[in-house]
């Protein structure tokens, strides 16, 4: 039989073979399904892992998926490297939707291209006073930043449904619950034409950047992971144990904050109940299948789009039900769990 034995040390090798051997179980597993469904599991896979990627239409449409998850990645690795559980993303990706909304609705024809950065910074703030919520609560009053930050998500959907429904619904809209349309001068400029590709992907990959230098190569970084992995060194050492967490919070919530910004302003031009795409919680799980890497983030992101994409593609072609993405986001998770099993255990042949 097969028994687990503990390893003297961390397996460098399964730290970063373990997402690998997690997809690989998803696929299979996602084939399983599809045999259980009754669907051809070749035409399956194809919408999930060939048709988002072969064309260049395709491609820009995975770009502008990656794009938010990649963002609200970054700032969830920064907290959880901080030990600090920010599971409320989402809300603080839709606070930052509706703050951005509320400049973009001020531009008109006459304003100038300029107002773009307004609009931006009005989504990272937006997103830092939903995530500096959660931050004083606990700091103040030790409340539970993981039970705070997940109900403070349910007060953001109210809040954007009361304003679409509300002060800033459409009078022209047909009576449907979102705001009119952003002027051109207040929609995030495209790259290329006939996609919808825009410079938030240069924001993204300049997160990337900055994260990286913030984490590994800045003694506040240096300060933020020693206080996560371990606080009595922190404490020790001098370093604030008050400012890792607001630090932690401030910045996961400004990156929520842009991503929901870039997203009204770019793709979607306009607020509507619909913001809420889960990219807050699928961000969760990008962030542990990139291993809290800005550089392994970025493929992850990719990966999680796929899904997203493939889901949808899914949906219309096959007939499957829209939850599949979920399925999907799901057993990655899981098995990744359970390979992460072969980073500190060895499995051994016993009698």
């Amino acid at each position: 039989m097969l028994k687990l034995e503990a390893r003297p040390q961390p397996s460098t090798a399964w730290t970063y073979g373990s997402p690998v051997l997690a997809l690989l179980v998803t696929v299979l597993i996602g084939v399983l399904l599809f045999v259980a469904l009754g669907k051809d599991p070749v035409a399956g896979l194809r919408v999930f892992f060939w048709d988002p990627i072969k064309s260049p239409y395709a491609l820009g449409e995975l770009t502008v998926k990656a794009t938010p998850l990649l963002l609200i990645a970054l700032g969830l690795a920064v907290c959880f490297r901080s030990n600090v559980w920010n599971i409320g993303a989402e809300g603080q990706y839709v606070l930052g939707a509706i703050a951005a909304s509320g400049v973009a609705l001020l531009a008109d024809k006459g304003s100038g291209s300029w107002v773009v950065l307004p609009i931006i910074l009005a989504g990272m703030l937006g997103g830092m006073f939903w995530a500096g919520i959660t931050a004083w609560l606990r700091d103040r009053f030790n409340a539970n930043e993981i039970l705070v930050s997940l109900m403070l998500v349910y007060v953001a959907v109210m809040l954007l449904s009361f304003m679409v429904s509300g002060p800033w619904k459409d009078p022209q809209g047909y009576n449907f619950p979102q705001s009119r349309t952003f002027d051109a001068a207040a929609r995030i400029p495209r790259l290329f034409a006939g996609s919808r590709v825009n410079i938030g992907l240069f924001i993204a990959l300049a997160g990337v950047a900055c994260v990286w230098v913030f984490l590994f190569r800045t003694r506040a970084g240096f300060a933020q992971q020693v206080g996560g992995l371990a606080p009595a060194a922190a404490r020790y050492a001098g370093f604030s144990s008050r400012r890792a967490l607001w630090v932690a919070l401030l910045v996961s919530g400004g990156m929520a904050g842009l991503a929901g910004a870039l997203e009204v302003a770019g793709p979607i031009g306009q607020l509507t109940p619909y913001v809420p795409a889960g990219y807050g919680f699928a961000a969760i799980i990008v962030a542990y299948v990139g291993r809290l890497h800005p550089v392994g983030m970025v493929l992850s992101a990719v990966l999680m789009s796929m899904f997203y994409i493939g889901g949808e593609l899914a949906q219309s072609r096959l007939g499957m039900p829209r939850s599949l993405t979920g399925v999907f986001q799901g057993l990655l998770l899981f098995t990744l769990l359970a390979c992460d099993t072969l980073v500190n255990y060895r499995m051994r042949w016993a009698k």
